[in-house]
């Protein structure tokens, strides 16, 4: 019986760190998307409006970045799941 209790503990015990390594897979993912939001944001401030029409083709190829970036994170949390 007490096995039986042992083995209960320890398949709950992993349930929990599974969702803790889920949980700080998102914090982490996360926090990257706050560095490029807050990097994005800075650039905009720094930019003037004169300015962004000659950046144009640079911003294209910034969020694209972005968008690779997002979709890798997005794949990354997919694979997470599905190993959980």
């Amino acid at each position: 019986m007490e096995e039986i209790s042992n083995e209960l503990i320890k398949a709950r015990e992993i349930q929990i760190a599974k969702i803790e390594f889920l949980a700080a897979s998102i914090v982490a993912i996360g926090d990257g998307l706050s560095v490029i939001a807050a990097g994005l944001a800075l650039e905009a401030l720094e930019n003037t409006i004169d300015q962004m029409p000659q950046n144009q083709s640079n911003r294209s190829k910034q969020l694209s970045s972005i968008q690779h970036s997002l979709d890798y994170y997005i794949n990354e949390l997919i694979q997470i799941r599905n190993r959980i």
